[in-house]
């Protein structure tokens, strides 16, 4: 029986994906097709940890760089990688969250804290890559 190669089967490839949403809907439907295809799936918390860390990235992309120019996911045997490329050179603030008008203010502390790991590096051409990692 012939199946597609998976995490598992070849470490040297490592599984990924790569979108453009625009919304975090869209964000997060694109996580949930790249988690289906990881064998063995991660715990349901990493799963959900991946989830809200992608639509944060992508609302956070949205509103202050105005669209997103890569959603990229990718998974190897220790770690789940995303990266989130935007045309903004400016990095995430931190500021008081304002919860009585939904302008915000929780999203750039919770990505911090559902990260592992999270960097953010300039773009050759201008805007930024911020990038994290979750246990797998």
């Amino acid at each position: 029986m012939h199946h597609p190669p998976t995490v598992e089967d070849h470490q040297a490839h490592p599984a990924e994906a790569l979108s453009r949403p625009q919304k975090a809907t869209e964000a997060r439907d694109e996580a949930s097709v790249f988690l289906a295809c990881l064998h063995p799936a991660p715990p349901t918390p990493t799963a959900q940890n991946l989830l809200l860390l992608v639509s944060e990235l992508v609302t956070n992309a949205r509103r202050h760089a105005g669209t997103v120019t890569a959603l990229h996911l990718r998974a190897d045997r220790r770690q789940i990688h995303v990266t989130v490329d935007d045309p903004s050179p400016a990095h995430p603030q931190d500021r008081s969250p304002d919860l009585s008008d939904g302008a915000g203010g929780i999203g750039w502390p919770m990505i911090r804290r559902l990260a592992r790991t999270l960097t953010i590096h300039p773009q050759p051409g201008g805007g930024k890559s911020i990038h994290a990692t979750l246990p797998r």
